[in-house]
Formats: structure tokens, C-alpha cells, sequence
């Protein structure tokens, strides 16, 4: 499964089954090009355990207010809908698969 771009219209629909990792980020945001390849790896890696999804927070500023991002990238783990866990900054790939596997049971 590729790594889906979504908008306020389909963020919520994307994120309410599962376990979902969202990625609030924009195209100017140097830590967000930086956690890019981070998430690819890890789309190819745990697509059988985990969605990535990607919301550009310049173009759909309705659901990045409505979760209350003030920092990019803000990366919210979703389960069935449901906020799990978030980080915020840049992130390696370890503790990004970590953060997962925690909600992965």
C-alpha cells in the first residue's frame, strides 16, 4: 500500500479503521522532507500493520486545527479512528516503527 495523500474532506474516513499513521506536514518544512524517505521505509516494511497517510496542513487547515498541530511534521497514530500517541520533529525510524509496534497488538 502506498503512502495516500488525504484532505479535510478525506482525513476522517482514511483514519477510522485501523492503525493509522498521520503525517501533518508542508512543502517548505525541511524536518518534513527530511521524515519523507523515514516513512517510505517504513510503508514497505509495516504495510500489513500500519496506513501512512499524509496531510498537507498549508492546503487543509481545517483538520490540522481541529488536532490542535502547531509544529510540523506532527505525526498523530490513529486506531479505529482514535488518537493513540503523537510526536512531534523529526523522528527516526526506529522509534517510529517502536511507536507502532506499541499499538500494533
Amino acid at each position: 500500500m502506498a503512502i495516500e495523500h488525504v484532505t479535510d474532506q478525506s482525513f476522517t474516513q482514511q483514519v477510522s479503521e485501523g492503525l493509522v499513521l498521520a503525517d501533518f506536514w508542508a512543502p517548505w518544512c525541511g524536518p518534513c522532507k527530511m521524515i519523507a524517505p523515514v516513512l517510505e521505509e517504513i510503508d514497505g516494511e509495516m504495510e500489513d500493520k500500519v496506513q501512512i497517510v499524509k496531510l498537507d496542513v498549508d492546503e487543509n487547515q481545517e483538520t490540522a486545527g481541529n488536532y490542535g498541530v502547531m509544529s510540523i511534521p506532527t505525526l498523530l497514530l490513529f486506531k479505529d479512528g482514535e488518537v493513540v500517541d503523537q510526536v512531534v520533529g523529526f523522528q527516526s525510524k526506529e522509534s517510529l516503527v517502536e511507536l507502532i509496534n506499541k499499538h500494533a497488538a
